[in-house]
């Protein structure tokens, strides 16, 4: 799958935000799990992939559907920008 730039930046935006579950990326982009692991190690610093990789495992992050709360039923928070077509409509 070939993304364009602006599409990568809001995957890894969305994989960072500790709220955002991978199958909210899967749904807007197509990318599994495992696909945003690959993209995040090849784009990101080594570093910077590892304090991430540890964020995900972390009790912290709700990353995992599983380990949400089931009231929770959105994707974005209801203060967050609009998203049209993938992209967001201020960039």
């Amino acid at each position: 799958m070939i993304l364009i730039d602006e599409d990568i930046d809001r995957i890894i935006e969305m994989a960072w935000e500790d709220r955002t579950p991978f199958e909210a990326i899967e749904v807007q982009f197509g990318y599994t799990e495992s696909m945003v692991i690959q993209l995040m190690r090849k784009t990101l610093k080594r570093s910077s992939f590892n304090l991430w990789r540890k964020r995900v495992n972390s009790g912290v992050s709700q990353k995992h559907k599983h380990k949400r709360n089931d009231q929770i039923q959105r994707f974005k928070c209801k203060m967050q920008n609009q998203i049209s077509n993938n992209k967001i409509s201020k960039r």
